[in-house]
């Protein structure tokens, strides 16, 4: 009787679970609501974590003298893992989120294949059908671990340049080849009962071997213009990881929140591979990101730096003013004092917009997060297709950071790596300011045709200095009207 009782709330908990997961990130696709919709969410996975101890109550007789070490072990994680996030999650920078993002996209598809590892050591995946969905998670589990933690190293500097070599993608292609032909053995092995050449643990260990590898080949020749691409890849491996293990251990929150996860996580990739105008096979399979110098001629024109100061005195009397922040406004911890300027051009009348891209920055959403952190109101950031039409009827474009999403090479060079990719149509504005540390490239590894441009300056510098030193030049101009 307790036994059912446990079953029936574990049951009730989980399709709570289940609804409040599905729900949060329902409110997540907003910035206003995003808040609530990450607390709603974590309420969620805090319901399906207390279900998961109501299991006590429904264990075998055989387990019953490991119980007690068992639930040990279990709080002795949750402590363990939730203090450790806790900490990193309030200790983390904004520019380094996307390492962040990638190492818990890891260890989400860890602990399914985990979850795999402990099904098929233990021979409870029974049957052709369970035993192949076990092996699949694993799979799709362990190549997103090993993926993100390259993924991670890439972003966070570990590894510098892309790791590519020749007939690498034959490589690749055998080592799949490998991975799925040891685990079609094992679906063999255990449904026939041949002898096998090595015991089956032996094999199954093989097989997670063959599948990190594989996420590792996989991962080090991506560049790191594709790195916001194969994070979302990821993510969605991990979700869909998790839905196919919660289907091996009927676990209805683990089915819906991975399969939620997973169509979600696909759905983005999909969007930002359209936004860079190639296909998610494009990423996964070619060497973009690698530098290609600028053919001679190709680039008319000179650079011309301007002073802070100037440049902000413009726009102070210019009408209108969009801003395109990227990546270099992030690490500089600029947005602050971006928003200080903003605010000072609009008690001036200037009429101020930004221009989001999306693919800006090293993952989804980044700029958004980085601008929302400065207070900057929601009504005033604008994505690509929103606002690409006023750069040409505008006096001022303010780009901090961006490099690859203002090429304007994207609409006119066909052998620019990243032509036909959506850009923000900078170039078309009356003036451009650019504000970069140095001369160097974006991810893809090319010149930027913007900054030659006649109509663009370069304001060199950190980014919050020279923010720093337009709020200076502004305000030294004295009140409005004056």
């Amino acid at each position: 009787m307790l036994s059912m009782l446990a079953q029936l709330a574990i049951g009730a908990i989980d399709l709570a679970a289940a609804f409040l997961l599905i729900y949060g990130l329902k409110r997540m696709s907003s910035p206003v609501t995003a808040p609530s919709g990450i607390f709603v969410a974590g309420i969620g996975m805090l319901a399906a974590i207390v279900a998961s101890f109501l299991y006590v109550f429904a264990v075998r007789a055989a387990a019953l003298p490991h119980l007690p070490v068992n639930v040990g072990l279990a709080i002795a994680a949750l402590v363990i893992g939730g203090g450790a996030a806790w900490w990193s999650g309030k200790k983390v920078a904004m520019t380094s989120m996307p390492q962040m993002v990638a190492l818990y996209n890891g260890m989400g598809g860890g602990a399914a294949a985990a979850i795999a590892a402990v099904e098929l050591l233990s021979n409870q995946a029974q049957g052709v059908t369970a035993l192949s969905i076990t092996l699949i998670g694993a799979l799709i589990g362990a190549v997103s671990l090993s993926g993100s933690l390259i993924a991670w190293a890439k972003l966070d500097g570990v590894i510098e340049h892309p790791l590519r070599i020749k007939g690498q993608q034959i490589l690749n292609g055998l080592m799949m080849l490998a991975t799925l032909a040891v685990g079609g053995y094992i679906v063999f092995l255990t449904q026939t009962g041949s002898v096998p050449l090595l015991p089956v643990s032996d094999l199954i260990y093989l097989f997670f071997a063959c599948a990190l590898v594989f996420g590792v080949l996989m991962t080090l020749p991506i560049g790191g213009a594709d790195m916001p691409v194969v994070i979302s890849i990821y993510n969605a491996f991990t979700g869909l990881a998790v839905g196919l293990e919660g289907f091996v251990l009927q676990n209805p929150a683990l089915m819906i929140a991975g399969m939620v996860v997973g169509a979600a996580g696909l759905l983005l990739t999909l969007l930002m591979a359209k936004a860079m105008n190639r296909s998610v096979s494009n990423v996964v399979f070619t060497n973009f990101g690698a530098i290609v110098k600028a053919k001679p001629g190709a680039i008319k024109g000179d650079l011309k730096p301007v002073d802070a100061g100037d440049a902000g005195i413009f726009m102070r009397y210019a009408s209108t003013v969009i801003i395109v922040p990227g990546y270099g406004l992030a690490v500089a911890h600029g947005q602050q004092k971006l928003y200080e300027f903003v605010k000072l051009l609009q008690a001036a009348g200037v009429k101020v917009k930004f221009a989001v891209h999306p693919v800006a920055g090293r993952m989804p959403g980044q700029m958004d997060v980085l601008l929302a952190e400065a207070n900057v109101p929601y009504d005033m950031i604008f994505q690509l297709e929103d606002i690409n039409d006023e750069f040409s009827h505008t006096d001022a474009v303010l780009v901090i950071g961006a490099n690859d999403v203002v090429n304007p090479a994207a609409r006119t060079d066909k052998s620019s790596p990243i032509f036909g990719m959506p850009i923000l149509n900078v170039d078309q504005a009356k003036q451009v300011y650019v504000v970069k540390r140095g001369e160097g490239r974006g991810y893809a590894g090319i010149v930027n045709a913007l900054f030659y441009g006649e109509n663009c300056n370069m304001v060199y510098g950190d980014a919050q200095a020279v923010l720093i030193k337009m709020i200076e030049a502004v305000r030294g101009l004295g009140p409005v009207g004056n």
